[in-house]
């Protein structure tokens, strides 16, 4: 094993493992005593970001996005995360299932139906529209806008960039390495240590809010199913009985404990799916999913640098820009754990599979869930938007409710929802694990236990004290530097990809230059061989002909 391969090292946590603990630590203490001021403080620091970067979000975003399919579709795209002769270690079904068992899968689950009501009820931009059916329209394209291209070219930039070096160039599994071949070396001191302090501070504190928000909508699962209380009390125990599953599956391995579950959690949620499709309003969704489809491939550009310079509404900054700081700042954790799951995959590969079909399912889960919701506040059936309004986490539930097998399905919503809690805090745990123990990719059970148990307690602290929004918007406030981070990885992968290219061409050069030698000696040998050939048949025949005039005379 050469000294610069990182694939089976385990390494003892470092210095970003002790730094980053205490930051995380210092901001859960504030948050539990003086949960108010933390909140005022990064309420503060998240409205001066969006008001002053509003614009740059937008064009950062949408570059994001363009960089990632020009490298699919450019020469580029041939190039694989790994040596030349690597192929995949997942099979495409457990791939894809991982992709959204990271964490993503949760925001779908608990916004699929909040989100397109909620912009139904507060029109996108302010627009004035002229019927519920057109409110609904907008709704579900805002929906669908947040959750599909772009948050995935966030993941995917940050995955490529971290997938290549590590796989292709054997650096360590972390954020810095991103810049080797930058910077050298010299990513390995203060500076790459800064950056990975700055990665694992929003990994984990976004992470902790997630843990926290998952243990709200499933205690208000249970609370609908069963009438238990929806109490703080009950999110502390759920919370303290996934930390207990998650650990179980951390110690089991990415290749049982995470790729099971996912493979599982993917089979429940398209069912769930395809119980709403045909049991609802078929026709209606259908028709829901291809306008939708429709207008988001026909809307993506100008919804992606749309801004109000002349008007004081405030929807885009609490909306999509909120939203692409937020997948920002998750970019270093889901980089991370894809890189890890995607070895062996050319980037055109990985861009299929991680950028346009997480796109397309998007569509497609915001459709069926988001538009039966916003059918059935359209209809009268149900007060879908009262129900979002004052209670966000019961909004799956709700739905479901309104149709056949109610109990059973909302108890399938209940154990997708803790799956896909589970995996979300095991896959976190393994990437701050990696990233806290100098890039290994088997990190120690130690590191990925300690941090399981630090992401459960500052969920756990913080809903006590009513500091997880807060926690979440200082969170959000990494995503700022991140982007500058991320740029300079798009600078870094053209190096990188650009000189390998070459290189490869170079080596297809060799190869067509030997086969063209080895293909001229061949002949020329056969050549050779028909004329030794020749002038061996031309002497016996003058031999030959010697002996028999000899004879003759």
């Amino acid at each position: 094993m050469k000294k610069d391969s990182y694939e089976y090292e385990t390494e003892k946590p470092g210095t970003v493992f002790i730094v980053s603990t205490i930051i995380v630590f210092l901001f859960v203490v504030w948050g539990f005593i003086r949960p108010d001021q933390l909140a005022k403080v990064a309420n503060a620091g998240l409205d001066f970001m969006i008001e002053t970067f509003g614009w740059y979000y937008m064009i950062v975003a949408s570059l994001f996005v363009l960089f990632v399919i020009f490298l699919a579709v450019s020469p580029y795209g041939k190039l694989r995360l790994g040596k030349p002769d690597d192929r995949p270690e997942f099979s495409f079904y457990s791939w894809i299932a991982m992709l959204f068992a990271a964490g993503i899968g949760v925001g779908f689950v608990f916004w699929g139906v909040a989100e397109p009501v909620l912009y139904y009820e507060d029109t996108p931009l302010g627009q004035t529209v002229s019927s519920d059916t057109e409110a609904a329209r907008l709704a579900l394209n805002y929906g669908i806008f947040h959750w599909a291209i772009h948050p995935w070219a966030i993941f995917s930039l940050a995955a490529l960039a971290l997938g290549y070096v590590q796989f292709r160039k054997d650096q360590p599994a972390l954020i810095s390495s991103a810049f080797y071949p930058l910077f050298g070396n010299s990513v390995r001191g203060k500076l790459g240590q800064v950056i990975d302090i700055l990665a694992v501070l929003a990994t984990s504190t976004g992470v902790a809010t997630t843990f926290g928000l998952s243990a709200m909508q499933i205690s208000g699962g249970l609370s609908h199913l069963t009438g238990l209380p929806n109490t703080t009390a009950t999110q502390l125990i759920i919370i303290a009985i996934v930390a207990v599953l998650f650990m179980i599956s951390t110690a089991s391995g990415l290749d049982k404990g995470i790729r099971y579950l996912s493979n599982i959690n993917l089979t429940i949620a398209a069912i769930l799916l395809l119980f709403v499709l045909f049991v609802g309003p078929t026709v209606s969704l259908l028709e829901n999913f291809t306008s939708s489809l429709g207008g988001y491939v026909s809307n993506l550009i100008p919804m992606s640098l749309t801004m109000t310079p002349f008007s004081d509404n405030s929807w885009l900054g609490t909306n999509t820009i909120f939203y692409w700081a937020w997948h920002i700042s998750w970019a270093p954790f889901m980089g991370l754990f894809i890189a890890r799951i995607s070895r062996g995959r050319t980037i055109r590969q990985f861009v299929a599979g991680a950028l346009l079909l997480p796109a397309f399912l998007a569509v497609l889960w915001f459709s069926v869930f988001g538009g039966a919701a916003l059918h059935l506040e359209i209809t009268g059936i149900a007060p879908i938007v009262e129900i979002v309004h004052d209670t966000v986490e019961l909004a799956l539930f709700v739905t479901l409710e309104q149709y056949p097998l109610a109990f059973i399905t909302c108890g399938i919503a209940v154990i997708l929802i803790v799956i896909f809690f589970i995996t979300s805090a095991d896959s976190a745990s393994y990437t701050l694990g990696a990233m806290t123990s100098k890039g290994s990719l088997h990190p120690n059970l130690f590191s990925k236990l300690t941090w399981g148990i630090l992401i459960a307690g500052t969920a756990a602290v913080l809903l006590l004290s009513n500091g997880l929004e807060a926690l979440q918007t200082a969170s959000i406030i990494a995503a700022l530097p991140f982007s500058f981070i991320m740029i300079m990885m798009i600078i870094s992968m053209v190096k990188m990809f650009e000189g390998d290219r070459k290189k490869l061409q170079q080596q297809q050069i060799e190869k067509r230059r030997e086969a063209f030698k080895e293909e001229v000696r061949e002949e020329i040998f056969e050549e050779l061989e028909e004329a030794i050939d020749d002038f061996d048949r031309e002497a016996i025949e003058n031999k030959t002909t010697d002996e028999n005039t000899n004879k003759n005379s």
